[in-house]
């Protein structure tokens, strides 16, 4: 039987992603098909889609003018806004913003395609 597992996010190497930077958790325990990714979203975040991957944003933190773009329309966020991206939706997240990311399978870097706006 598998033991229950703790992380400290905010503990992990952040890595580089198109959003900003992602701290990745969970990737290596085979009882969770996924992943969760505590993400600072910087102004810079470009459009991308994924193949294969679900993506579940939760706004943790954010300024009065942060939005989500979703296949070009643009929707206002406000802190504890969740919004569930499924596989081929081109999306990113417009200004700053701290977002816990769970994705389903679990993430690959290989399925992320970025896009020219």
């Amino acid at each position: 039987m598998a033991e229950p597992r703790i992380v400290d996010l905010t503990a992990i190497e952040p890595v580089a992603c198109p959003c900003g930077l992602a701290r990745r958790a969970f990737g290596d325990f085979p009882e969770f098909p996924g992943t969760v990714h505590l993400t600072e979203i910087e102004s810079t975040a470009r459009a991308h889609s994924h193949s294969d991957h679900t993506e579940i944003y939760v706004i943790l933190a954010c300024g009065p003018d942060a939005a989500i773009e979703l296949d070009g329309v643009r929707t206002p966020v406000t802190p504890m806004t969740a919004i569930a991206i499924p596989p081929g939706v081109v999306h990113r997240a417009i200004g700053k913003m701290q977002t816990l990311i769970i994705c389903h399978p679990e993430f690959d870097p290989r399925d992320e395609r970025l896009v020219d706006c």
